[in-house]
């Protein structure tokens, strides 16, 4: 009897060449603990650094060698989906994740970068100048969690199973709760953002674990297709798959930090060393709305009547609240937070449209965000003082004298983000709003037109006071970056100003990769 069970159960089928990047990486991360283990101390940073780079490399190779046509299938019994948009957004989360990286390989004794080695050298009239170079990186045990995040995001943006889609957020933000808390300078704040960020991504994780019981309680299935299957075989939406979709939503919602479950988002960018702050609000945005549109095109796409009020509130009160609230902040770090949350809004705005352009439209979105965003904050971690990073808006003043190359470039990234033409912002945000208008949402991009203006306001005061403002005496000075931050800054610069000036190669490559295998 316990043999013709065992006969019943499927042999799972596991095609590894299109698994082969969530494979590639997770053998780095168990790796680069074999390499914490036994490697010596001068040893590890080397390695460590060979190894990153060498998997992130291969597996953005597997997916461009994976994605065409005889990529689209379903793997692992039908609980992952390779599709298009799966390979866009594995892709993005690949090379934005490498930027990163570049910024975690610049600092030695602290994420931070807070420690230098500095020079002085003689201006014209006798004056001093003081030259900052970073030093590298002693925390090398920071690699193997950032390993393990990306894998999970590399699954997340798959999964075709809500029990997978659960593990894979654990894979993806157990390590993000950890190198949050790892500044050394500002140990506390950093403890205390790391803390905020475990409580209130359980609760949340939690939450969608109880959605996903819902949804199996109603439907007898966890797989998205089965789901979908399910639903449409009923007049209309019980109390019990109400709330089953109303739960998987706040789960979600939370890890893209809409409002109202945005929160933790600027304690945790602002407390978090800077290169942690790039990596989530760069790729863990990608791969959270990757997750978001999967579950619900394609799982809950059969009541987008039921779900679609939701997001319209939610879309319109993240770009509002977002915007607003960002005009009053004087930390750069928290500004950029709230600007995380405003743009969280105009994806969701895209988002809200359902149909096919709305799907190219928000991963049009997040490409050109996620490089952005590297960026800016690439360019924070040049402009220092003695205390650390000078993150205070006001101490920002006159740079564009001191340093025009530095004001210059934060200039463009904030004039992407507040959607200004011929740069990557303006492609996106047209397309969002594009998708929107076409999708019957009219009133939504007439809130996303005000938040923008209102959000414009904010990047263009960063930019006056760079170059319309006399520099402070005794101001910050800005860091002589190493290689690696040059590679990860116009990196960053190039693809926002060429998804500006050519954005129709990267529209037609997304709209023909935008349909969801089901």
């Amino acid at each position: 009897m316990i043999q013709t069970v065992l006969n019943s159960i499927p042999t799972p089928n596991f095609e590894y060449a299109l698994l082969s990047p969530i494979l590639i990486m997770f053998a780095a991360a168990c790796l680069g603990v074999l390499v914490e283990a036994f490697f010596s101390i001068e040893k590890r940073r080397f390695a460590h650094l060979i190894l990153i780079f060498t998997s992130l490399l291969l597996a953005f190779f597997a997916v461009v060698l994976q994605s065409g046509p005889s990529g689209r299938a379903l793997v692992a019994n039908g609980t992952v989906a390779l599709d298009g948009p799966g390979w866009i957004l594995q892709g993005t989360i690949l090379l934005v994740a490498g930027l990163s990286a570049l910024l975690f390989a610049e600092s030695k004794v602290d994420p931070l970068g807070d420690s230098f080695a500095s020079r002085a050298s003689t201006l014209p009239g006798g004056q001093e100048e003081k030259i900052v170079t970073k030093l590298g990186w002693a925390q090398t045990e920071i690699w193997p969690l950032f390993s393990f995040s990306i894998t999970g995001m590399l699954l997340f943006v798959t999964a075709n199973d809500l029990l997978v889609l659960f593990v894979a957020l654990e894979v993806m933000s157990l390590p993000l709760y950890l190198l949050a808390g790892l500044a050394r300078r500002r140990r506390l704040l950093s403890q205390e953002a790391a803390l905020k960020y475990f409580i209130l991504g359980a609760l949340a994780s939690a939450i969608l674990l109880f959605g996903s019981a819902l949804t199996y309680a109603y439907t007898g299935s966890l797989e998205f297709g089965q789901i979908s299957n399910g639903i449409s075989s009923a007049n209309n939406a019980p109390g019990l798959l109400t709330a089953a979709i109303a739960l998987v939503a706040v789960g979600m919602l939370f890890k893209v930090g809409a409002v109202p479950f945005h929160q933790w988002v600027p304690d945790v960018y602002t407390g978090s060393p800077t290169p942690v702050t790039s990596f989530m609000a760069g790729a863990v945005k990608v791969a959270a709305f990757g997750g978001l549109l999967r579950v619900f095109y394609v799982a809950f796409g059969a009541l987008v009547w039921d779900w679609r009020p939701l997001i319209w509130v939610v879309a319109g009160l993240t770009m509002v609240v977002g915007s607003v609230i960002a005009l009053a902040q004087s930390d750069f770090k928290r500004m950029l937070a709230y600007s995380s949350i405003a743009n969280g809004g105009f994806i969701l705005v895209g988002f809200s449209a359902t149909n096919r352009p709305a799907i190219a439209a928000v991963l049009i979105y997040l490409i050109a965000y996620s490089f952005a965003t590297v960026g800016a904050f690439a360019l924070i971690t040049l402009i220092r003082e003695q205390a650390g990073e000078s993150s205070s808006l006001i101490r920002w003043k006159g740079l564009g004298k001191k340093s025009p190359l530095v004001a210059g470039l934060m200039s463009l990234f904030m004039l992407s983000f507040a959607g200004i033409p011929l740069t990557s912002g303006f492609t996106a945000k047209f397309s969002v709003f594009t998708a929107a208008v076409t999708g019957g949402a009219t009133p939504l991009v007439l809130i996303g037109v005000l938040a923008s203006v209102i959000a414009a306001v904010f990047y263009i005061r960063v930019i006056i006071l760079m170059f319309f403002s006399e520099p402070i005496p005794d101001g910050p000075f800005v860091v002589v970056p190493s290689i690696f931050t040059t590679i990860a800054i116009t990196s960053s610069a190039v693809v926002t100003i060429l998804l500006g000036l050519f954005p129709q190669v990267i529209i037609d490559l997304v709209s023909s990769a935008s349909v969801f295998l089901r």
